[in-house]
């Protein structure tokens, strides 16, 4: 179970109960487990829960989270006078329910109502309600912090809704900055800078992808946590910031995944995703951040561990890797070829799959406290006399993503990996012309998708580098890759979109490792002929890939016998030739990039998966 690291940085943070699963008494558990500083009370979770508003307000100080903000109260204003004195009313109940729960602030959402005011028709008329209602508020010590929605009926945008403030013109009224309903319109958040500090009453944040949908239902069920999708946040961020606000930094996320989740890893996640926030912002040169740092430059991928039976271990001398050691207390064997290493685990499962991914840090020991900040600490490692101490960290999806060094004996850290393996007597093999790791392929849990994006990005300081969706033979698979500046360390993050019974993502998407190499068709064909099982690839698809890519009639030859895929852009293409499963889940990529492609083959990745399947089922 993640537990929280300590507090970071000088910003508080919450997060909105509707970001979780569970009860209300689940959603402050996992909060105050997570880390969090405050949380804001969703109506909705605390109309379910049997306590009393005061009750709940002394469950949440007993968790040490204070209520930062209670929410929402929709549809206030209206041209009909009647309707807009029971809404008063309306709100009075409300405030009452925040006195109990000791909240201050609550959340005003801009009228979606048909009879709402339309400041271009009656500017008077809105900055008086508001006036009134903000008025009734301090009258009890309360806060109102007016919020423009996206879909607003009139009110639809920040500026819009700063414009009603102001004219409203009363101490307790304030502004609520939502980066979803300000990012999701494009609008601006640059002259957000110019807001007095002492009128940003609230800020909620949110990431999303660019999807084309009506903006309701992308916010309801598609937004995500700082760092899981495309907006810019800390250019959102620095505005506000500057401008002098001084609340907490808050969430909040509707999204159908994360309300079925474990409550308290969505929360960790959540975190995570603040303190990674706060972090890029300070180091683009806003915020005040006194403990930010950039994540150390990585020197590439030290190795990858697999496990998949003896079969592995004859592919990978086929494919023209020598057996260069054997671990010394551990049934691991090591294999190397250019600059790819591999880890062969003969006391895993034998179902074939990644166990561990290791970069090379130029500083493992600061590489593994800044994960512990992003609230992903190192797990102890069992490790014999003289062994390596490298931190190891659980990714979303299980494997273990390890920090090391490989170059030198000793070090501030002690000695590097490689002595932890003892050398065997065997004469180097020829090589096929692998020259390293280009990339490592990771399939994701279903529900564990967007922690990995994040979790990946934070700890490593990957940048996303592509995204992709593609119809495969077994449903909708979801593909997102990313890398670090110098394109020395690549993952490929894929998920199916909907289960389908017992096929489950794993199966449907293998893992796998894609090795480099400068010629891969000359690769590829010393591998056939040293035994190595290709995967088939149907006539099919190079008929259709000859007249795309007008090729040479022995090139498409060569490309039918060996099974070559190719992609091509307009930056470059991307070659791969893949081997059949070995062990189930598994198998590896021989990959060839030309010009500056930066894709990961993923128009292809249907014929390759039909193809697997095609295999899996004539091998039994």
């Amino acid at each position: 179970m993640p537990t929280a690291t300590p507090p970071t940085g000088t910003a508080r943070l919450s997060l909105a109960t509707v970001c979780l699963s569970g009860t209300l008494e689940d959603k402050l558990a996992a909060a105050a487990t997570a880390g969090f500083d405050g949380v804001e009370i969703f109506a909705p979770d605390l109309l379910a829960d049997p306590g009393s508003p005061a009750a709940i307000g002394a469950r949440c100080r007993d968790l040490g989270l204070s209520v930062d903000l209670y929410q929402p109260l929709r549809d206030i204003d209206s041209t009909d006078p009647d309707r807009f004195a029971a809404n008063l009313r309306r709100a009075d109940a409300t405030f009452e329910v925040m006195a109990g729960l000791g909240a201050d602030t609550v959340l005003v959402c801009s009228s979606v109502s048909p009879d709402a005011v339309d400041p271009a028709a009656d500017a008077d008329l809105l900055a008086a309600q508001l006036h009134t209602l903000a008025a009734r508020a301090h009258e009890r010590g309360l806060r109102i912090a007016y919020e423009a929605l996206a879909w607003g009926r009139h009110v639809d945008t920040w500026d819009a809704s700063w414009d009603a403030v102001r004219a409203a013109d009363h101490p307790a009224l304030g502004l609520c900055l939502d980066s979803f309903h300000v990012l999701a319109r494009g609008s601006d958040p640059a002259p957000i800078a110019e807001v007095p500090g002492g009128k940003l009453f609230f800020l909620q944040l949110a990431d999303a992808r660019e999807l084309s949908m009506d903006v309701l239902s992308w916010s309801r069920h598609h937004r995500l946590f700082p760092g899981q999708g495309g907006f810019d946040l800390p250019a959102f961020l620095a505005p506000v910031l500057a401008a002098g606000y001084a609340g907490p930094l808050s969430l909040e996320v509707f999204n159908d995944v994360f309300r079925q989740s474990d409550p308290v890893r969505t929360a960790v996640d959540a975190r995570r995703s603040l303190i990674a926030l706060a972090e890029a912002t300070a180091l683009a040169g806003a915020g005040t951040d006194p403990v930010a740092t950039a994540a150390p430059s990585l020197d590439g991928t030290a190795f990858v561990e697999l496990t998949a039976g003896p079969e592995l271990g004859r592919v990978l001398r086929a494919l023209g890797f020598s057996r260069t050691g054997v671990h010394r207390t551990k049934q691991v064997e090591r294999f190397e070829q250019g600059g790819a290493r591999l880890l062969v685990n003969a006391a895993g499962t034998g179902s074939g799959a990644v166990a561990a991914i290791a970069v090379e840090s130029p500083d493992p020991d600061a590489s593994a406290r800044r994960a512990a900040r992003l609230c992903a600490s190192p797990v102890p490692r069992a490790t014999g006399p003289g062994e390596a101490e490298f931190a190891e960290i659980p990714a979303p999806d299980g494997t273990a993503l390890f920090l090391c060094r490989t170059s030198g004996d000793t070090g501030p850290d002690g000695p590097a990996w490689p002595h932890d393996f003892v050398g065997v007597d065997e004469a180097p093999a020829p090589g096929t012309g692998i020259t390293g790791i280009d990339h490592v392929g990771l399939t994701q849990p279903y529900d564990a998708f967007d922690e990995a994006v994040l979790f990946h990005r934070a700890v490593l300081g990957l940048d996303p580098v592509g995204d992709g969706e593609y119809a495969a033979p077994f449903g909708l698979v979801r593909s997102r890759a990313l890398a670090d500046p110098r394109r020395r360390v690549r993952l490929a993050l894929t998920v199916s979109v909907l289960r389908r019974g017992d096929w489950s993502p794993a199966v449907a998407d293998p893992q796998y490792v894609a090795l480099a190499c400068d010629d891969v068709l000359a690769t590829a064909a010393a591998a056939r002929a040293a035994g190595v099982p290709l995967l088939a690839v149907p006539a099919n698809y190079h008929d259709d890939l000859a007249a795309r890519l007008d090729l040479p009639a022995d090139t498409v030859a060569a490309y039918r016998e060996l099974g070559v895929l190719h992609d091509r852009d307009a930056h470059g293409d991307y070659l791969q030739v893949c081997t059949e499963l070995l062990g189930g889940r598994l198998f590896l990529a021989l990959v060839q990039r030309t010009g500056t492609h930066d894709g990961h083959g993923w128009p292809d990745a249907p014929v390759r998966m039909a193809a697997h399947r095609r295999s899996r089922l004539t091998r039994g």
